[in-house]
């Protein structure tokens, strides 16, 4: 027993391990009756750093010049501004008469040994629907048994590099780098690092854009 305490004492056993920093986004969507809901915010390091709330997009954190910022919120506003038109025009082809709730969880922890771990999952009214695996670059269903739904989601996703590689070099790159930097306790980003503090949010939109497409096809029965 001696040398079991001893050996835990040399490795640590019981110490308390730092805390990884962590960079996270939640996006929410409501969508019923041909109209789109969005709220959702983003934490860096525990910090609330921007907050959506319907079409518009808040800076918590002055992480962006006022004149950066101002395009970073036009870029969004546009993204969800073609999400909403596409849930009214797949509504008008295929009314449906209840409520679809979806919620993107995004972002990347590092960890105090220098290695980190980048995540993005995807709920569809409470279940889990899909996540995309970072280091592949690749869409994986994750809806218990088979769902036509999350198939040809997964499908549309898997279309177009913007919801593959560019997403897997925010969460890969991007999203570790501006940990590194508040690791590095400057307290600063540098511009190339905090530019695309957004991006996360543009690309779960456009993310969104291939579930919806898959959602009202699929309820339409043409999948």
């Amino acid at each position: 027993m001696l040398r079991l305490l001893l050996l835990c004492g040399a490795l640590g056993c019981g110490a308390e391990q730092a805390a990884p920093l962590t960079f996270t986004m939640v996006h929410y969507t409501r969508v019923f009756e041909g109209n789109s809901l969005f709220w959702g915010n983003a934490s860096l390091d525990g910090r609330l750093s921007h907050v959506l709330e319907g079409h518009n997009v808040t800076q918590v954190l002055p992480l962006e010049p006022p004149d950066a910022w101002a395009q970073r919120q036009k870029d969004v506003t546009t993204y969800l501004s073609n999400f909403s038109n596409l849930v009214k025009l797949f509504n008008k082809e295929r009314p449906m008469d209840y409520t679809q709730r979806l919620c993107c969880h995004l972002g990347c922890r590092l960890f105090p040994n220098g290695t980190s771990h980048s995540f993005y999952e995807v709920t569809l009214n409470g279940t889990a629907f899909l996540s995309f695996h970072v280091p592949n670059a690749t869409w994986q269903r994750r809806w218990p048994g088979q769902h036509q739904v999350a198939t040809f989601a997964k499908t549309e996703l898997m279309k177009y590099p913007i919801t593959t590689q560019h997403l897997q070099h925010f969460l890969n790159t991007t999203c570790v780098s501006i940990l590194q930097a508040q690791s590095a306790g400057t307290g600063k980003l540098s511009v190339r690092s905090r530019a695309p503090l957004v991006l996360g949010l543009i690309l779960g939109t456009l993310c969104l854009l291939g579930m919806a497409v898959g959602i009202f096809w699929c309820t339409g029965g043409s999948c």
